[in-house]
């Protein structure tokens, strides 16, 4: 009967009997650096293969090949190692990638750093199991991003659109309300298009954090629960007493999750990750135990590349609904917007959002300066059956103005406001009006587009209408509220 049993097995059930004897373990762990183990004497070991790690214990920690030789490999452990007894461990290749198992299931819950359930939930009910490296998109078939997301922050929405598809950093500092911003952002975000039946767009959001506090995290998910922004969000946390190699699969984990939502299930999904700076710091800690040579202040030389290729995976596909849409959020270090991370950030995706330490110490928020903030993208968002036909010369219009504005404020610190012409003093007051009243803005406020563009108008009205340039003279009728003379 056995073997009658046996006859009617399918191929893949003997081939998956081969593959488990085929298995190799070896007991040649030579040497520990950091989260890297050196095993010696290895064959046919591929780049990427995934590694379980038994201790002297008994417990399997896992692990995955980060560079292979002809007779050597050098494993990268997502756990703590500390304490491991080389001699009496072993390695055991697996020979296959690391992979994420995915389903519908993922939205509403919150995972680690290495995809486990970390709400105390059950497992999710995988629906497949994806590459968390993802597959490279033909260029030929990416579809250009455009469709304005509304974040109901107007410093964004007005000035510096967010547009589906795009990759759009923020670039804080350390003590600087971004965790808020993030979490706000994740709460209000919609996609304000419709499909041709007139439904709304499914939209969800994938959250990411990588090396963050207790606190932080703790934040995160009170904002998410309480707001019920986590019915609609899939997120995956790493704390900073976590494992250091965990920070580095995270946001491929995240992006993974991302891309099944998006081009298999036909939803807008919103990517944030923060800190991208934790992310680079574990990127340096493992190349320095690895020696490899530094490049510029340390960080490996392939940190453009590696960078890229986490933002790249945004975008959208043609033939598929469904788009990503990231949004990077960095810690400058010591407030330097030329430190390596935002430098090669800004050089890889379409513009950044600065946050401002000057506004801060105002107590404004978002602390949002928008003369150095830009989005590359935002003219496809914009316009006629996007926002409103007003949008592009109202935010040219108010650029111009503040842009005037700051200028009058530093001459009028040197020379002081009696030497101010009238003109001037009305620049002057704009800036003000401009950063207290369209800068400034609650946490819980959700302003919609309509909103932002009136507002906008009521601060240009301060203005004599000889000054507005760059805005058409049927907007100016049409909108305009405020008596300019």
């Amino acid at each position: 009967m056995g073997k009658k049993f046996l006859a009617h097995r399918p191929l893949n059930f003997y081939f998956s009997i081969i593959k488990i004897t085929m298995l190799k373990t070896y007991q040649t762990i030579k040497e520990a650096a950091g989260p890297l183990l050196i095993v010696e004497g290895v064959e046919n070991i591929k780049y990427e293969e995934m590694v379980e790690i038994e201790t002297q214990n008994g417990e399997i920690k896992r692990g995955k090949v980060l560079e292979a030789a002809e007779n050597k490999a050098v494993v990268q452990v997502f756990e703590d190692i500390r304490g491991l007894n080389l001699r009496h461990s072993r390695a055991r290749f697996l020979g296959k990638t690391m992979k994420l198992g995915v389903g519908v299931d993922m939205v509403g819950r919150i995972f680690d750093g290495a995809g486990r359930p970390k709400d105390k939930g059950p497992q999710i009910v995988a629906e497949k199991y994806l590459d968390i490296n993802g597959a490279p998109i033909n260029p030929y078939c990416r579809e250009y991003p455009n469709d304005f997301i509304q974040t109901g922050i107007s410093t964004i929405d007005g000035l510096n659109t967010l547009v589906r598809g795009q990759k759009l950093p923020i670039f804080s500092a350390a003590g600087l309300a971004h965790a808020m911003v993030a979490a706000q952002i994740a709460r209000q975000a919609k996609v304000l298009t419709k499909t041709e039946q007139g439904k709304a767009e499914k939209f969800s959001v994938v959250f990411g954090a990588m090396g963050i506090t207790f606190e932080e995290a703790q934040f995160f998910i009170d904002e998410f629960q309480k707001t019920g922004a986590l019915d609609k969000a899939v997120m995956f946390i790493n704390l900073a007493d976590d494992p250091v190699v965990e920070r580095i699969t995270l946001p491929r984990i995240a992006l993974t999750a991302a891309e099944f939502l998006a081009f298999e299930k036909n939803m807008h999904i919103l990517v944030i990750l923060t800190d991208m700076t934790n992310y680079c710091e574990a990127l340096r800690e493992v190349s320095a135990a690895r020696k490899e040579v530094p490049g510029r202040r340390g960080y490996p030389g392939y940190l453009y590349t590696d960078l890229a290729s986490i933002y790249e995976r945004a975008g959208r596909i043609k033939g598929k609904e469904g788009s990503i849409t990231q949004i990077p959020i960095l810690t400058m270090p010591e407030d330097d917007i030329t430190h390596p991370i935002p430098d090669l950030s800004g050089y890889i995706t379409e513009g950044q959002i600065l946050l401002s330490r000057e506004l801060h110490k105002k107590g404004i928020y978002p602390p949002i300066d928008v003369l150095p903030s830009l989005s590359r993208l935002k003219d496809k968002g914009i316009g006629v059956g996007k926002t409103r036909e007003d949008h592009s010369g109202v935010l040219n219009q108010l650029f111009a103005f503040y842009a005037r504005g700051r200028e009058v404020r530093e001459l009028a610190l040197i020379l002081g406001e009696s030497a101010l012409t009238e003109v001037d003093k009305k620049y002057l007051k704009f800036s003000e009006e401009f950063e207290k009243r369209f800068v400034n803005q609650l946490y819980n406020e959700d302003r919609s587009i309509e909103q932002t563009l009136d507002l906008g108008w009521e601060l240009i009205g301060i203005l004599p209408k000889e000054e507005m340039k760059r805005v058409k003279e049927e907007h100016i009728a049409k909108y305009l509220k405020v008596d300019s003379a």
